[in-house]
C-alpha cells in the first residue's frame, strides 16, 4: 500500500536525484525543462528511441520503459503531445538515475517490496519537479488542497502534461486518495495516489458513480464513489470532483477534507470491499481477495478449493456420504459410491 511514508520518501528521493543530475550534468534540469527529448539526445550515455505505445508493456505508470543496457536506453512511446513525450522521458530518466547510483540505490533496502514501488513514485515526482516549479504550482492549487478545476488551470498555466500536473497536485492532497486522468473510454491513463493502493493504467472506472455521472454529461461532478481495483474489488468510499480537461477527465478522489466543500468528515467505510460469490460446485457464498482464475475470472471457493472452471474428470453427488467421486467409484446403476454400497 502506498501510504504517507512511502509518499515522503519519494519526495525525498526525487530531491537527492535532482541533486544526482547538478552533480553529473551542471545546469542540465532548466535544459530539460525547455525540451527533456531533445536535450538527453543530445548525451552520449544514452539512446532515447521511439516506439509505439504497445510495446512500452505495463510495468511504469507511464507508457514508455527503461532497459539498462549496455547501452542504456530509454524508451518513449510515440504520443500527439510533446508535454506528454516529455514527462515519459523525465520519467525514465529517473529509472536510468536511480539504478546507476549506490546512493539513490539504498533507500530501497529500507522498503518492504524493496524499492518498487518507491522507485517508480520517485521517477514520477521527479519528472514533476523539473517540469512544475513550486512557485507556479502554490499559484493555482489552493492551500488546503486541490480540486479538480484548479488542477485544470495549472495545466494551462504551466504548459507542462497532464500527467506531471497530476503528480503535483496528488503532493498537495489534504487526506489519502487519488488524482486520475481518464481517457474517453474511461479507462485510467495516469494515476496518481497518495495514502491509498495505486491503480493500474488501463483500469476501467467509467462507470463508477461521480464518473459516470460526468462521463454522461459536460465533465464537471462531484459526490462519493468507490474506484474499482482487480477482480471487481472495491476500495473504501470516497469524495469525488471531476473535470473535463480537453479531451480527458481529471478526477480527484480524498477520504475526507475534500477542498471543495465545506465539512468532508471521515467516509464510514474504511476498508476495501470484496466481490460475492456463489460456488458453482459446492453453493458455497463467499467473498475473496485472492487473484481470480485467468480462464473463468473467480478466484477460488475457500470451502471446496475450486474456481468455476468446470471439472476436467465428470463427478457425481453420493447422497450416503454427500462427496463428490468420480464415475469409477460407482458400480453400475449404483446411486451410492462403493465405499457408501
Amino acid at each position: 500500500m502506498v501510504d504517507y511514508v512511502l509518499a515522503a520518501a519519494a519526495r525525498a528521493q526525487a530531491t537527492a536525484m535532482m541533486a544526482e543530475l547538478e552533480a553529473h550534468r551542471p545546469g542540465a534540469a532548466q535544459h530539460l525543462a525547455q525540451g527533456a527529448i531533445a536535450e538527453m539526445q543530445t548525451w552520449p550515455e544514452l539512446t532515447v528511441r521511439r516506439v509505439a505505445e504497445a510495446q512500452t508493456g505495463a510495468r511504469c505508470s507511464v507508457a514508455g520503459a527503461y532497459e539498462p543496457g549496455p547501452p542504456p536506453q530509454i524508451v518513449v512511446a510515440d504520443s500527439t503531445s510533446p508535454a506528454r513525450q516529455d514527462f515519459t522521458a523525465l520519467h525514465e530518466l529517473g529509472h536510468h538515475l536511480q539504478q546507476n547510483s549506490f546512493a539513490l540505490m539504498d533507500a530501497f533496502a529500507h522498503q518492504p517490496d524493496r524499492g518498487v514501488l518507491l522507485e517508480d513514485a520517485a521517477c514520477d515526482a521527479f519528472a514533476a519537479e523539473i517540469l512544475l516549479p513550486a512557485p507556479l504550482v502554490e499559484h493555482h492549487l489552493a492551500a488546503d488542497g486541490p480540486t479538480a478545476p484548479g488542477i485544470v488551470e495549472l495545466w494551462r498555466a504551466s504548459g507542462a502534461s497532464r500527467m506531471a500536473v497530476c503528480v503535483r497536485a496528488v503532493q498537495h492532497l489534504p487526506a489519502p486518495g487519488h488524482v486520475l486522468l481518464l481517457d474517453t473510454g474511461g479507462q485510467v491513463a495516469f494515476a496518481a495516489s497518495h495514502g491509498l493502493p495505486p491503480l493500474r493504467r488501463g483500469s476501467f472506472q467509467g462507470d463508477i458513480p461521480t464518473i459516470a455521472q460526468a462521463r454522461a454529461g459536460q465533465g464537471r461532478a462531484q459526490g462519493r464513489t468507490q474506484i474499482r481495483y482487480r477482480d471487481s474489488i472495491l476500495g473504501p468510499e470516497l469524495h469525488a470532483q471531476t473535470a473535463p480537461m480537453d479531451g480527458y477527465l481529471v478526477a480527484v478522489l480524498v477520504t475526507d477534507s475534500a477542498p471543495w466543500r465545506t465539512f468532508t468528515p471521515p467516509t464510514k467505510d474504511t476498508g476495501p470491499q470484496a466481490r460475492e460469490y456463489i460456488c458453482e460446485h459446492c453453493d458455497e457464498e463467499y467473498r475473496s481477495f485472492e487473484p481470480a482464475c485467468s480462464v473463468c475470472r473467480v478466484p477460488r471457493c475457500p470451502e471446496c478449493g475450486r474456481c468455476a472452471c468446470p471439472a476436467r474428470v465428470t463427478e457425481r453427488l453420493c447422497p450416503g456420504c454427500f462427496m463428490r467421486h468420480p464415475p469409477a467409484m460407482f458400480a453400475e446403476g449404483a446411486d451410492r459410491c462403493l465405499d457408501c454400497s
